[in-house]
């Protein structure tokens, strides 16, 4: 049985056009599925509790069977599944993205094709991938805090739509962006820095296309940990293009490693983004999350 949680809304009148498509490629093979249609914020996470919990009525329950949890729709409908799933090791997930950005597909290496997507899930095995906890919120692509939460606030404010507005917002913020004081601890690693974003990375890019890191690797049990430093407007706007070009770890401002764990304290309390949803009073706390199988 496939449960298949759908956001009609994720790329607007594209996704509603193709939601009745996605039906008829599962309907076409003769499977089972159950369709979950959300209609509001958080409701993606309200149903993949349910589908999870050790009281949930599913088919798949009597043979204690992997749940087959599929979600159709963008990194914002993905991330509040992942952070629904009662237990990692007791679900399959799948993903057909039909999002604006779909950051976390392009590191799974899942096509935008939304039939090529469902023959991943359909004929395909589900591969051990990592994710992310940060202070019990789990994050599937990337979590941050500087600059990337900047732009999100004016994205969150604006009226534009797409991978344009967060493109003009980024610009925007890198006018006025002035870094964040924090130190950071991983291990025996300890820094401090005034930076323009700290980012701890499961997938390559953020924000429709942006790669933040395009070494990053889903199923190698670490997150890649990027630290920029704001050092002035020019070195900012040299690390811009460094960044747009997918070459961000080039820019000798940049630092990066790999860990398991990343704890990261700013001088001030302040909103963190994971997979591009914002959090407030989140303490950036992250650690690898293993056991999750996914179609991919």
């Amino acid at each position: 049985m496939y449960h298949i949680i759908m956001n009609p809304t994720a790329g607007k009148e594209r996704v509603r056009r193709k939601a009745e498509e996605v039906k008829k490629i599962f309907a076409a093979r003769g499977v089972e599925f159950t369709v979950y249609e959300t209609t509001h914020s958080g409701e993606a996470k309200e149903i993949a509790q349910k589908l999870t919990s050790a009281t949930a009525d599913a088919a798949d329950a009597a043979t204690d069977k992997p749940i087959d949890l599929i979600v159709v729709g963008g990194d914002g409908t993905l991330h509040e599944a992942l952070g629904g799933i009662q237990d990692l090791s007791r679900c399959r997930l799948g993903l057909i993205p039909l999002g604006t950005g779909n950051d976390f597909a392009a590191a799974a290496g899942i096509p935008e094709d939304m039939e090529k997507a469902a023959e991943i899930i359909l004929d395909g095995a589900a591969k051990e991938t990592d994710c992310l906890e940060v202070d019990g919120v789990r994050c599937m692509n990337v979590a941050g805090l500087g600059i990337d939460v900047d732009v999100l606030v004016r994205c969150n404010k604006g009226k534009m739509h797409g991978k344009l507005k967060y493109l003009m917002s980024l610009i925007r913020s890198l006018f006025s962006f002035k870094g964040r004081e924090l130190e950071y601890e991983s291990g025996e690693k300890r820094g401090k820095h005034k930076a323009l974003i700290a980012a701890a990375c499961n997938g390559k890019q953020f924000g429709g296309g942006i790669k933040i890191c395009p070494s990053a690797d889903i199923s190698d049990g670490q997150m890649d940990v990027i630290v920029v430093d704001c050092i002035g407007f020019f070195a900012i706007i040299k690390a811009f293009i460094k960044l747009m070009g997918g070459k961000i770890l080039e820019y000798p401002a940049a630092h990066h490693f790999r860990a398991d764990r990343l704890v990261v304290r700013p001088s001030t309390p302040c909103t963190v983004q994971l997979d591009g949803e914002l959090y407030d009073n989140l303490a950036f706390d992250v650690k690898v999350c293993k056991g999750l199988m996914m179609y991919r």
